[in-house]
């Protein structure tokens, strides 16, 4: 899948990347997919340049040309320091365009600031970011006259407001909230012949949509709703091609084998787990790690919840295994990201896989092996010089505790040790301010005292 943007990478090396004065795209964002994470990032280098040129023409063009250029970064790489500056840039580009002069291009510039706050909740769990960019997006509505912003507003507000209603809503909202997005996704298709960029963004809203079902049905153990998302991912990757559009493809595959998993997962269905996890392996297999590693890692995550949801139907440790080790390979991607929402789950279903591994079979030398890993780990770490590493091994560590408990009916000591790991996690999260990970640690808190009351103590 990758081997055009492997040629393209040969003929524009190092040094050739160098050349171009205004990149290699030209400001074409449908050729972006085909630059990985290091050319990308050199093409938004270039892309400032252009913008900041003193001769350069239409200078609010190409600051929001940099700006979808850096957003893209930040969605390869989880960077927060790269998603704030592509939200910095799509300001400057809207005051570079100005309401009143040209307000379709401010629309534009506004709805690409929405969509770097929305990555960063997203990416981050801040759902007051989710604020911020419903407000771009309505006033970006407001101002548009056509183009590309009206159907791109219409699409933020619209999953935003699904978003704030999954918590609550039942099966007859999420059918609503999917059919607010048929009119601007038809309204994007529409534009292609005039506007390149239209047909990815149209696909980008399919990919939006399945993602909202998927969390919707995996909240209501709906199969409709989860057959919605199937359909809708498996109808954006329809007319990709693979070599000319790989992140574009390997994201709707992805999504379409997250819904094929949690369909097998609700339906008790074995053989459409396994369909699911074998469609999942193979992005795995044809996506490229230094192409996008947020991207890898997402992929990986999902095989790896596929690979569960597999271990608890068919009772099989080794499914657990098989997914300790996509989870394994997700945490090493994203270690250097600490306030990922990702890590996060990543981290808290991988210890899970443990102790179910070790429930299916009794046998606590599984967990003896765990919980001395952890604790090696943690003696090579240092709580200091990278806190947030050290309390998630706390919080594994914990998991790993309470399955003890859950294994033998007894408590020796091991809650209060799970209790204590857990404080030590949460206030390391919130001084940091991972909002993600206070919450697991809050959650496994919560379930320890619940459950405090069923364990007798042995004495």
């Amino acid at each position: 899948m990758f081997e055009f943007g492997r040629e393209l990478k040969r003929l524009f090396g190092a040094e050739a990347v160098k050349a171009p004065r205004d990149g290699l795209t030209g400001g074409d964002a449908s050729l972006l997919e085909l630059l990985d994470l290091r050319m990308i990032s050199q093409e938004g280098r270039a892309a400032d340049i252009a913008a900041g040129r003193v001769g350069a023409k239409d200078k609010a063009q190409r600051r929001l040309e940099a700006a979808i250029v850096w957003r893209e970064v930040a969605r390869r790489s989880g960077d927060a320091a790269i998603l704030r500056k592509a939200a910095a840039t799509a300001e400057a580009a809207a005051e570079a365009f100005g309401r009143d002069r040209r307000p379709d291009g401010w629309a534009r510039a506004r709805c690409e600031q929405a969509f770097c706050a929305m990555l960063g909740a997203e990416l981050f769990g801040d759902e007051g970011l989710n604020a911020a960019a419903d407000v771009a997006f309505r006033d970006a509505r407001a101002a548009a006259r056509g183009g590309l912003a009206m159907p791109l507003a219409d699409i933020g507000v619209a999953a935003i407001e699904a978003r704030e209603q999954m918590g609550v809503g039942d099966a007859s909202a999420a059918r609503a909230a999917f059919q607010r997005f048929s009119a601007p996704i038809i309204g994007l298709q529409n534009l292609t012949r005039r506007c390149r960029a239209a047909r990815l963004l149209a696909v980008e809203a399919r990919l939006v949509l399945a993602d909202i079902m998927i969390g919707w049905g995996a909240r209501l153990r709906d199969m409709d709703i989860l057959a919605m998302a199937r359909d809708e991912a498996t109808r954006a990757a329809e007319g990709l091609d693979s070599a000319y559009e790989p992140l574009s493809w390997a994201r709707a595959s992805a999504l379409r084998g997250q819904a094929m998993a949690l369909l097998g997962e609700v339906s008790g269905e074995v053989d459409q787990l396994a369909q699911a996890v074998t469609s999942l392996a193979d992005v795995v297999g044809e996506l490229s790690r230094d192409h996008s590693p947020l991207d890898w890692a997402r992929v990986q995550t999902a095989l790896a919840q596929g690979l569960q949801a597999l271990g608890e139907a068919g009772a099989s440790e080794r499914a657990y295994e098989q997914a300790v080790t996509c989870y394994d390979r997700a945490a090493h991607v994203l270690k250097s990201a600490p306030g990922l929402s990702l890590r996060a789950f990543g981290a808290s279903n991988r210890a899970l896989c443990l102790a179910r591994s070790a429930e299916l079979s009794g046998d606590l030398t599984v967990l003896d092996a765990a919980e001395a890993a952890f604790k090696i780990e943690l003696a090579t770490i240092s709580a200091r010089r990278d806190p947030a590493a050290w309390a998630l091994l706390q919080v594994n560590l914990a998991r790993l505790y309470e399955a003890r408990v859950d294994i033998t009916g007894q408590d020796r000591g091991e809650r209060a040790k799970a209790a204590m790991a857990l404080n030590g996690a949460l206030d390391v999260f919130a001084e940091l301010g991972l909002r993600s990970l206070s919450i697991v640690a809050a959650d496994a808190l919560e379930r320890l005292a619940g459950a405090a009351t069923n364990t007798r103590p042995a004495y």
